[in-house]
């Protein structure tokens, strides 16, 4: 994976950062018992979807041509010293 370009955009990370602060907000309220703050950090954590998808819209995220996987050759691999077939 270390290879590929997967999510090292500006939309990437400005749509997970807010997803991720989203959940935080959400967890704090849980554990202080208030509903109407749980489920304003799952607002934001929808938000964050929102606005990564926006950006990626406005040209920030991937280009299509880099979402296609180069196809990978099946290797074969030696069964190990022992093993009955």
């Amino acid at each position: 994976m270390a290879g590929s370009e997967h999510g090292h955009t500006p939309a990437a990370w400005t749509g997970v950062t807010i997803v991720f602060i989203g959940f935080c907000v959400s967890g704090a309220f849980t554990v202080m018992a208030e509903p109407v703050g749980f489920w304003a950090g799952m607002a934001i954590a929808v938000l964050g979807g929102v606005v990564g998808a926006a950006m990626s819209a406005m040209g920030l995220g991937m280009p299509k041509e880099a979402h296609r996987a180069p196809h990978a050759t099946p290797v074969a691999t030696p069964e190990p010293a022992g093993a009955e077939s």
